[in-house]
């Protein structure tokens, strides 16, 4: 009989921890919270062990609908958990209109890039505006904005295949950050250093000249790359976007990037300007978005599998698995966005 107890004591106990367990487990039901993002992260935002690591270390997911990185701060904030956009001009617009949030932090980084296809880059390379060190292509915005001011014909640097004037296709700068922050490194270039108040009256009518030129221009980052490989060398023979963006295609749709491979070509601007993703949490839960975003693990694979250079940045990164040629290990030459007060007076002319 006092052993059938002890047997029903220790039953009694392990029901009671299985309650008291699964009482804790209850309670930490998973956090949904929402926000803006921009188009560029939502690889990111959708990778399912991303998304895995999120609910099961963090108890948190993350609802998102896309918007422009200007355009979603320039919105009232009110019903938002977080803003993520893809930049600190926007961080620094969002102050100005609303105060400061209750935490932000930079969470990803990207350069600017320009993407062509080969023979373009070969004549831009001929014209001495590309130049290559290794295996990675460079290109010289000083050269490339003379052209482009000059109104100098793909004819005329030995593509006569290509209609029309030498051009950088872009997003809309109001609109979309790529665009922005292409309009951000043509200013700095027509001024010699960082454009400011002082250097505006100058290069203002030079933006406009330049981006007058350009006709129609996407919304969205991920909308101009898309067409950019399906459209081929005539309809968009040069490009502003992203570094991560070719690093995502490759590693997420590696058979088409087999194909492209020989003839897309990343050219890295001297000097460019960082994409710096930054999340602004509106609230306290948007907050714990910080933490499970700059989790160890999902920075690793921001990095492995969409490209985002993240951590501290220093030592050069392993570009090795991406089977990306003219990777470049380190980015080096950068040079600092404009700040807000003059980003908004470039928008205003370009709009």
């Amino acid at each position: 009989m006092k052993t059938k107890l002890i047997g029903l004591g220790i039953l009694a106990a392990v029901i009671a921890a299985a309650l008291v367990y699964a009482g804790i487990a209850g309670s930490q039901a998973v956090t949904e919270i929402s926000g803006y993002v921009g188009g560029e992260k939502i690889g990111l935002l959708e990778d399912e062990e991303i998304q895995g690591i999120l609910k099961s270390r963090y108890h948190l997911s993350i609802d998102y609908a896309k918007a422009g990185s200007l355009e979603m701060v320039r919105e009232d904030p009110a019903g938002r958990d977080f803003l993520f956009p893809s930049n600190q001009t926007a961080l620094e617009l969002y102050e100005s209109l609303h105060g400061s949030p209750v935490q932000s932090e930079i969470i990803l980084n990207t350069p600017l890039v320009l993407y062509t296809r080969s023979a373009v880059a070969e004549a831009l390379e001929a014209e001495g505006i590309v130049s290559t060190a290794g295996d990675v292509r460079y290109v010289d915005m000083e050269k490339l904005t003379a052209c482009m001011e000059e109104g100098r014909t793909w004819a005329s640097i030995g593509l006569p295949q290509l209609y029309g004037s030498v051009a950088v296709g872009t997003t809309d700068p109001a609109e979309s950050n790529s665009g922005n922050m292409f309009a951000a490194l043509l200013a700095n270039t027509l001024c010699g250093g960082v454009a400011s108040e002082e250097s505006l009256e100058e290069i203002l009518p030079r933006l406009q000249n330049i981006f007058q030129r350009l006709g129609y221009m996407e919304s969205s980052s991920a909308d101009l790359f898309d067409q950019f490989l399906k459209t081929g060398m005539g309809a968009k023979p040069l490009i502003a976007g992203y570094e991560s963006q070719l690093l995502e295609f490759a590693v997420e749709h590696p058979q088409d990037w087999e194909q492209l491979r020989g003839d897309i070509v990343m050219l890295y601007p001297t000097p460019t300007v960082w994409s710096s993703h930054v999340f602004i949490a509106l609230d306290e839960a948007g907050a714990a978005g910080i933490d499970a975003l700059l989790d160890e693990e999902v920075q690793r694979l921001a990095w492995e599998k969409h490209g985002f250079r993240t951590g501290v940045y220093g030592a050069a990164s392993d570009t090795s698995f991406f089977g990306v040629e003219g990777l470049a290990a380190e980015i080096t030459q950068v040079a600092p966005m404009p700040d807000a007060a003059v980003m908004e007076q470039i928008l205003q002319a370009l709009s």
